[in-house]
C-alpha cells in the first residue's frame, strides 16, 4: 500500500471500449495496491459493460454507471463522492485514453506526502507533450498563462487533468457548489485549493496524445473556461481592492 494511504484512481469514460482494458492494465501494473473506479456515462459502445466484466474478475476494479453524458466535471465529482464515502485517503484523476501515463503515478503519490494536491504538469522543466499539433500546444500553454495572469497564481499547468488529491483536500473544497466542466473544472478545483491555502506541487509528466478513440475537446469547453476564469479574476481583484480575506 502507498505510504499516503488507500488510493482510488478515477477514470471517466464515454466510448472508451478500445482504450479501457489497456489503461486499467497499466494502472494495475504501476500501482498494484490502488483501486480503480471507472465512471462511465452510459457509453453507447459498451464501455460500461466491459468495465463490469473487468470488475467481476478483479476486486481492485469498480464501476460507477451514470445515466448519460454530462461532462468530465460531473463524472469526477461523482467519482470523488463515491471514493470519499468509502474512506479512500487519496483520489486520482486520470484520462482513459492513455494520455496520462500510469507509470508516472508513483511519482505523483510520492510528491503528495508533502502536499495537499499534486498536479502532473506538462509545462514545468522535465514535462513534455507527444504527438500534439502546434495549435493544441499553443492553446494549452496560452490557457495556463491566461489563468496565471487572471488569478495571480504561480502554477505552470493550470488546465492539466492528471492530479492526485488528499481526501481531506477535497472535503475542504465545497464540492457541492462546483458547476464547471472540462478545462474549466480543472481550473476551478485548482483555484479553490489556492484560495484555501492548500499546499500544491507540480510534478513533470509526459502527456501522450490518444491513438484510439475521439477527443472530447470542443470550442464550447474552451469558451466556458475563458469566461469563468475572467470572472474569477475580476472577483479576486475586487477582493484585493476591498481588503476582504480569501474564503477558507
Amino acid at each position: 500500500m502507498s505510504s499516503v494511504g488507500r488510493v482510488l484512481v478515477i477514470i471517466p469514460t464515454y466510448n472508451e471500449a478500445e482504450n479501457l482494458p489497456v489503461i486499467v492494465g497499466r494502472v494495475r501494473a504501476s500501482v498494484p495496491d490502488a483501486d480503480i473506479l471507472v465512471a462511465d456515462d452510459n457509453s453507447p459502445d459498451g464501455t460500461g459493460r466491459l468495465a463490469d466484466e473487468m470488475a467481476a474478475s478483479d476486486a481492485h476494479v469498480h464501476v460507477l454507471h451514470r445515466p448519460g453524458k454530462e461532462g468530465l466535471g460531473r463524472a469526477y465529482l461523482a467519482g470523488f463522492a463515491w471514493g470519499l464515502d468509502r474512506d479512500y485517503d487519496v483520489l486520482v484523476e486520470m484520462d482513459a485514453d492513455g494520455s496520462h501515463r500510469p507509470e508516472e503515478l508513483p511519482r505523483l503519490l510520492d510528491a503528495l506526502e508533502h502536499a495537499d494536491l499534486v498536479l502532473g504538469s506538462r509545462w514545468v522543466p522535465g514535462g513534455a507533450v507527444v504527438n500534439w499539433p502546434r495549435s493544441r500546444e499553443v492553446l494549452s500553454r496560452g490557457g495556463s498563462l491566461y489563468t496565471r495572469l487572471a488569478l495571480g497564481i504561480r502554477t505552470r499547468d493550470a488546465t492539466g487533468g492528471y492530479r492526485a488529491f488528499r481526501a481531506q483536500t477535497l472535503r475542504d473544497l465545497d464540492l457541492d457548489s462546483v458547476q464547471s466542466n472540462g478545462y474549466c473544472f480543472q481550473v476551478d478545483m485548482l483555484w479553490r485549493a489556492v484560495q484555501r491555502g492548500k499546499v500544491i506541487r507540480e510534478v513533470p509528466i509526459t502527456f501522450v496524445e490518444r491513438e484510439a478513440g475521439t477527443s472530447k475537446m470542443s470550442n464550447r469547453i474552451v469558451v466556458e473556461a475563458l469566461t469563468k476564469v475572467g470572472q474569477w479574476g475580476a472577483q479576486e481583484r475586487w477582493r484585493q481592492v476591498s481588503g476582504r480575506p480569501r474564503r477558507r
